[in-house]
């Protein structure tokens, strides 16, 4: 079981590239960071964790974007994977970004992980012209359109969405296969997606009954005549005791996410020994 960091990037304290570093040296496996592009100041769509408008910190305002702050990652480290948790593929121009991403596969040697949201916050995607209601079509569009950018040699594609004639587009990235994990609560109609168009599930942090959840999202992928079986990154949102830590294992979760604090350098590179300790105490 692979373990990994999440910063929620902000315009203060420890930079992705000084975090990705630090975790690399400590033997993590990932680095994560997430994606808004802005914050509209009235807003009817609730967030998920307060239920209403109202914001858990201004953080959300304050985010980096994350392929620039992934390249500076990628500048500083040579093992480390460079993941989002999550991006929002459907606010930016899918073809400009399929070219960010297989830039950042190429220039990395092949470190990319995209973890992809639909949106919770719809007056966010509503300024990018997003409709509310089909952000799943339009993510699914964006995904199959960037896949063709990616590995054909004339890539071209027709959706409602997303078009565009034969055309050539380089670098290819490294990967033949870039992984596709989705974050997002693990309900049917995710699991279904996930199970058609994605490699895997990012639980969000107040998920319950995860274990039982990773069993519906394989028996919903055999179904849906997958092959192998699905990765499942948990994003840990409390600490846990070793006994848990285990049973996630047993259960053949891929990789944990933990979270650490936008403060200092000093602090957060603290922080780090310390949940590195932990982990290897607890037969990482």
């Amino acid at each position: 079981m692979r373990h990994g960091v999440v910063l929620f990037t902000s315009d203060r304290g420890i930079t992705p590239a000084a975090l990705a570093a630090a975790a690399e040296e400590r033997g993590f496996d990932t680095i994560y960071v997430p994606e808004h592009t802005h914050i509209p100041v009235k807003r009817e769509a609730a967030h998920p964790g307060t239920g209403d408008e109202t914001l858990p910190d201004d953080r959300y305002l304050r985010t980096l974007d994350p392929w620039v702050s992934l390249a500076t990652a990628a500048a500083v480290t040579s093992r480390i994977r460079l993941a989002t948790a999550v991006a929002l593929p459907v606010e930016s121009d899918p073809i400009t970004l399929a070219k960010s991403i297989a830039t950042l596969d190429h220039l990395s040697g092949g470190r990319v992980t995209l973890g992809a949201g639909f949106g919770w916050n719809t007056d966010e995607l509503a300024d990018h012209h997003v409709p509310a209601g089909r952000r799943r079509t339009v993510l699914r569009e964006y995904v199959e359109a960037m896949r063709a950018l990616w590995t054909q040699e004339e890539a071209s594609y027709s959706g409602e969405y997303v078009s565009f004639g034969p055309s050539w587009a380089y670098p290819k990235p490294v990967q033949p296969h870039i992984p596709l994990i989705i974050g997002a609560g693990g309900g049917p109609k995710t699991l279904g997606w996930i199970a058609r168009h994605a490699d895997g599930w990012m639980t969000t942090p107040t998920e319950q009954d995860i274990t039982g959840k990773i069993a519906a999202l394989r028996e919903t992928w055999a179904t849906a005549g997958r092959s192998g079986r699905p990765q499942v990154h948990i994003l840990v949102a409390a600490k846990r005791s070793p006994e848990q830590l285990a049973a996630w294992h047993e259960h053949g979760v891929d990789e944990l996410i933990w979270g650490v604090p936008d403060r200092s350098e000093a602090e957060v590179v603290s922080y780090l020994d310390r949940l590195a300790g932990r982990l290897q105490g607890s037969g990482r």
